[in-house]
Parts: C-alpha cells; structure tokens; sequence
C-alpha cells in the first residue's frame, strides 16, 4: 500500500516523467486498469527485475517503468495508476488519463477482472473515444473458472473492435498471448475498429458542430470526437492539459469559442446542463457496457459470488463489522508480540557480541577512550537497539499486515469506518492511511495521496500520527507488561497485552476522530465527497510473494531509514550524557531544567527529555530513560521488565506516570521522517509545523487533565 523505496525515500520527490527506451525502436505501452484487477502482477510478469520507479511531472504519484521482449519487438511498459474513470476525480486518475491522452503511447493495454468484466469495460470504453491502439487484457480468468462464469473472449472482442485476451498472470506463460496482441496491434497488423460509444442524439449533435472545426484545427494530435466531448464537458484540469499539449493559443480561436458555447446553449435549451451532461455521459457508457457483455458471459451459478457476500455480512455489518476488526487488531498484535520476543533477545545478544568484538579491537588499537564512547557506546550501541527492537516486530507485523490486504479485508476496513470519518467532514478513505500508520505513519503520510480532496488529504496527513507506528510499540509493550499485565511472561500475558495495546490503539483513533472534525469545523472547513470503493473479491492471499514483498519493500527499508537517523541520534546522546557541566551531565541539566512542567504532566524531567531526544527514532526512548536514571554515559539494557521496572518504581515511577507516559508515547509529535514526509507531500513549511504542533498541543493537555484528576482521587 505504498510503502516502498520510491514511494518514501528520496524519490518520493517530483524528479519528472522521462521514459527511458534501451533503442530507439523500442515501443512504449501503457498498462491502464482498474484497482484490485492484477494490473501489477501483469506488468511484474512482464518486466520481471527490469523495473525503475520515479514521479509524475508535478505530481506526488509514483510511475513504473518496465523493459520487455517479444520475438518481434521490445518495449516499454508504464504502469500508470489504477482508476475506475478517466474523469478524474483525483492525482492518480488525472495522471492515468494525461498519459493515455498526451503521453502518445503505441499502444495501451486496459487489465480487467474477469469476475466482473461488465463494470470494467467502463474503463475500456472511455479508453477507446481516446486511442484505437487497445488491447484488453481480460485477467483472473482462473477466479471465473472457479466461479463457473464462462466469456466468450472472441465475441466480446468482435464488439469492441479491439483485440481481448484472456490471462492469468501469476503464470507468465499465460502473457505471451497478450504480448502478441500488442505486437500486432502496434505493427498495424491487427485491423482495430474501435466501438464508439454513441449519447443521446442532442450530445451527439453538439460533439458534430464541435467536431467539423476540431478536424481543422486539432489534425491527428487527438481524438477531434473525444475532445469535443471533453470541451462540452468543461473539465477545467484537463483543458489546461490540452492547451499545453496542443498550444496555448488553440481554445482562444474564436470560432471554435463561438461553436462550444452555441452547443452549450443548444444543450441547455433542451434541459442538459453540465450535471445532466455527466449523467448522460456516464449512462450512456453503463449501457454500452451492457450490451457488449449481453449473451457474452454466462453464470452457471447466479450466486457464484455468495460466498464473498456471507463473508460481507459478517465483516461489514454493523452488529459484527467492529468487533471482527478489534479481534484481527488484537491477533496481528499477539502475533507480533509473541513471535518477536526470542528472535529480539537473538539479535540482541549477536549484536552487543559484535560490541564487545568491537571494543576488544579498539582497545588492541589504544583507540582514545572518548572515539571508543563516541562510535561504539553512542553510534554503535543506538543502532544495536533500535535493529534488535525493531526489526524483527517489523518482520511480523508487515507480512500479517499485508496478509490482509492481499486477502480483501482492508477495503472492508475503509467501508466499515467511512461513515465515522464522514460524521467528521472527511473521506473514508483516511481509514486506509490509518492502517497503514501501524507500521510507519510515514506511509501512512504518502498513503494519504488516494485521498481526492485537498482538504481531506490534508485533515487525513496532520492527524495520521495519532495512530502508533511500529517503533512506539515496544515503549507502549513494556510499560503495559511492567505496570498492568505482569512480567512472568507466557501465553496469557501476551494475549493481554495485545488487548491492553489495542484498548491503546482504539484511544487513538478515537483521539484522530475528534481532531478531525476540529479541524473540519475550524482550520479545514468544508463538506465531506463521495468517493468510490470497490470492495474486491476475496482472494487466497500469495503467501510466499507477501513476505518477500513486505521484507525488502517494508521492513528492511523502514529499518534502513530508522538507522540513518538513529546514528547521528547515538551520537548527541552520547555527547549529553558524558559532558559535564558542574558536579552533573548536560542531559541531567536537561532533564532537571524540564522537571516541574513535566511533573505537571505526570511525568519527570528523564522521561520528556527521553522524548526529545527520541524525534528520530522512538525506538530509543526506552533505553535513554534508563540510562539517564543508572546515570551511566550510554545506552543500556536491562536483562529483564522485572529488573526494569524496579529501577523505574525506584525513581519514583508509580501507574499514574505509566498512564502518562503510554498517552505522551502515543499522542505525542511525529518523527522527524514522517515531519519530512510532510514537507515533501504539502510543500508547505506551515503544514508541516502544523503537523508536529496539533500532537503535541493535545499530547501534552490530555498528560495534564490526566494527571490533574489522577492525583486528585488517588
């Protein structure tokens, strides 16, 4: 769900269009396609490793480019980003819709579901009013099989005018057909007559008196009958596309002025403004669907989808729909916490071996003493802690995580929690941002980008943080265990600290519903849009693909970048913990010179501090607490939650500074990546301090009420 090199790192910045041939002759092809059809396994098969990533122009949307052979020709193939409509409502279906239109490929290949064929010739339709160089790849064709749903391939074929294949494409040898469609197609070897959708005879009368003077004007460039359409249907977006592609200068001709706005008035004058124009636009599209799909696919079992739809009932009611999604939260946690403790102590103990190895060798060297400090007990030790604690929770949670995306669930998630976030003026779509915060709320930041709305992109971004990343885990695991669960570990208690973390969880989406609709009142007025949402079929998930994918997409590069920031991050530790200033170290100067307004929030001076020092990576948070008590120079471990929480209860921790803690830990500011990702989604400084502000502003109010109330009745 975005969460990848290209789609966080440095990449993720506007770098430009640009496609990259091997030879001259290479052709380029376009891969269109609903969401939810297989349009990236199609182009995976395709292009295998031969892939780069980067962006649109001007825009925050991530393009693949792929390299593929054929016996006749090479190509390259862009997987543009998957849309329901070339009417754009959003970044990705702008962008999907100016590359078919403007970025002149030989051809465009549109991916449907052969499930639900009917509702993706929507697609392919308006596909055609633009290029004659279709080929419709008809994916999935094992699913219908399954679901005892037979296509007539070469009828539906016949009717579009255009080739259509039929794939499945986990098995690349089912795609050599399509790619020999293409071939044909681009070589003019196969004859295409493309069907033209036909409107009711008043639009169709406007188009032709547009039309006879786009055909003088326009050449070959682009459709003159599209284009017609598009002029009638005044899409402001695209008209500046289409001066820029065609020349500024061309929709100022007066003739063609006059001609648009006498269409209008016609229009007009027989009931069709520009929302009845969209309606007959869109009807018009459905009933040609239809008739190229009638007597072409027949069901052997009306009900083949009763299966999925029992499962809906469960999943999506409002009776079941809550408490389902609370008790797969709960398991992908106990999963997590249970699987990642033995693999955490292994890492661990390997790593500070590896220290220990270090120091003897620095010690061998007569190394000085403070670059033994600075780049072993700092640098060193940091990094130790935050891949032991990091990486393998990560290598849990992100598979399981995935697990249920391939499987269907998530869209269900969104459909389940659209009407909250619509009760707070904004787009249930931010459901799916949330969840991807879980694990990084950057990606949940880059996540926002399927939002429509500007102003709902924006509501969706400032309160993603309320939700925990993986790296506030193991703050909030810890402090559960030590002060509410228990340390004597075994099944029991990690089933309620599962519990307990999703209560936290729960808190905080609670939290991002409250802010959003102050935010929607206030700063970011306006009224919540209507969006679409498939909610695809169920599909058994690709195991083997899903941990691969989510271990060198996911995990490693979201434990690469926490290392980059946690290393300078050692480094100012070290520097504060063993610099003196009088009889005590700068970090204690700190933490003493923050101590009253933190008691204020039922914390102390070591744990704000903690905090602070913490911005890059909250992994961290924990291991400076207990140095900054032990008054030791680096990061420690404790050799158990037991020996943890004495030293804690012994510098005056009781359940009251837990509470506060876990509500600063999951409340509090973003980490300086996600503040980063900010920057780059809204280009805007003000947003991005906004970001940081609204957190802590309600960080630190809800830690005072808390601890105001707290010591008032105990």
């Amino acid at each position: 769900m975005g969460l990848t090199n290209s789609s966080i790192g440095i990449k993720a910045v506007d770098s430009g269009l640009v496609i990259q041939k091997q030879a001259p002759s290479d052709k380029v092809v376009a891969l269109a396609g609903n969401p939810n059809v297989g349009k990236s396994t199609v182009f995976n098969g395709l292009t295998g490793m031969n892939q780069h990533t980067g962006n649109w122009p001007g825009k925050t949307v991530t393009n693949a480019q792929g390299y593929c052979k054929t016996k006749k020709k090479s190509y390259v193939m862009v997987d543009i980003p998957g849309t329901y409509s070339l009417m754009a409502h959003s970044a990705e279906e702008e962008v999907a819709r100016n590359f078919i239109c403007f970025g002149e490929p030989d051809a465009v290949v549109v991916v449907c579901d052969a499930t639900c064929l009917e509702r993706n010739l929507n697609l392919v339709l308006q596909t055609l009013e633009i290029s004659p160089n279709v080929v419709v790849c008809v994916n999935l064709m094992d699913e219908a099989k399954r679901k005892n749903i037979q296509i007539d391939l070469p009828l539906i074929a016949k009717r579009l005018g255009v080739p259509v294949v039929g794939a499945v494409a986990r098995k690349k040898k089912s795609l050599s057909d399509l790619m020999g469609a293409v071939d044909r197609v681009t070589d003019g070897a196969s004859q295409t007559a493309p069907l033209s959708v036909r409107y009711p005879e008043a639009i169709e009368a406007a188009i032709s008196r547009i039309q006879l003077i786009l055909m003088q004007k326009s050449g070959e460039k682009l459709n003159s009958r599209w284009l017609s359409l598009k002029l009638l249907d005044q899409d402001e977006s695209l008209i500046r596309e289409i001066n820029a592609y065609l020349g500024e200068e061309f929709l100022q001709n007066e003739e063609l002025k006059d001609a648009i706005i006498l269409a209008k008035k016609q229009l007009n004058e027989q009931g069709i403004d520009a929302d009845r124009l969209k309606d007959f636009i869109v009807s018009a599209l459905v009933k040609n669907a239809e008739d190229v799909c009638r007597d072409a696919i027949t069901y052997e079992k009306t009900d083949y989808a009763a299966s999925d739809r029992r499962l809906d009932k469960i999943l999506t009611s409002k009776l079941t729909g809550y408490p389902v999604m609370l008790v797969l939260l709960a398991l992908v946690f106990w999963l997590t916490i249970t699987g990642a403790n033995y693999p955490s102590q292994l890492l661990s103990n390997g790593l500070f071996w590896v220290q220990d190895r270090l120091t003897n060798f620095f010690q061998y060297i007569h190394a000085p003493d403070w670059l033994h400090g600075i780049l072993i007990l700092g640098v060193y030790r940091v990094l130790a802690w935050v891949v032991s604690v990091m990486l393998p929770p990560m290598a849990i949670f992100f598979p399981l995580f995935t697990l249920l995306e391939d499987a269907g669930y998530l869209p269900r998630v969104a459909y389940n929690l659209d009407k909250p976030f619509k009760r707070c003026c904004a787009c249930g779509k931010q459901a799916l941002c949330m969840c991807m915060g879980f694990g990084c709320n950057a990606a949940g930041i880059i996540g926002c980008r399927i939002i429509d709305s500007p102003r709902e992109r924006l509501l969706a971004i400032l309160t993603n943080n309320f939700v925990p990343c993986n790296g506030r885990f193991p703050t909030l695991i810890a402090i559960l265990t030590m002060f509410f669960v228990g340390t004597a570990g075994g099944v029991f208690s990690s089933l309620l600290s599962a519990v307990l973390l999703t209560a936290v969880i729960v808190l905080g989406v609670g939290v991002t519903f409250a802010v959003t609709k102050l935010l929607s009142k206030t700063l970011l007025k306006g009224v919540p849009s209507s969006f679409t949402l498939e909610l695809p079929p169920y599909r058994k998930p690709q195991i083997g693909k899903v941990i691969v994918r989510s271990i060198f997409d996911r995990t490693l590069f979201v434990l690469g970048r926490a290392i980059c920031v946690a290393a300078p991050a050692g480094l100012v530790i070290w520097l504060m913990a063993n610099i003196s200033i009088g009889d005590a170290s700068i970090l204690n100067h700190c933490a003493s010179f923050l101590d009253p307004f933190a008691q204020l929030m039922g914390l102390d001076g070591v744990i704000l501090i903690a905090f602070i020092l913490g911005f890059p990576a909250n992994e961290i948070v924990i291991p400076i607490i207990i140095m900054a008590y032990m008054a030791q120079g680096s990061i420690l471990e404790l050799d158990s939650l037991t020996q943890m929480k004495e030293l804690f209860v012994s510098n005056g921790w009781t359940w009251v500074t837990a509470i506060s803690t876990m509500l600063f830990s999951l409340l509090h500011w973003p980490c300086s990546t996600a503040l980063l990702t900010i920057k780059k989604e809204t280009g805007s400084w003000k947003w991005t301090a906004l970001a940081a502000a609204i957190p802590t502003s309600v960080g630190i109010v809800s830690c005072i009420l808390f601890a105001t109330v707290a010591h008032m009745i105990w």
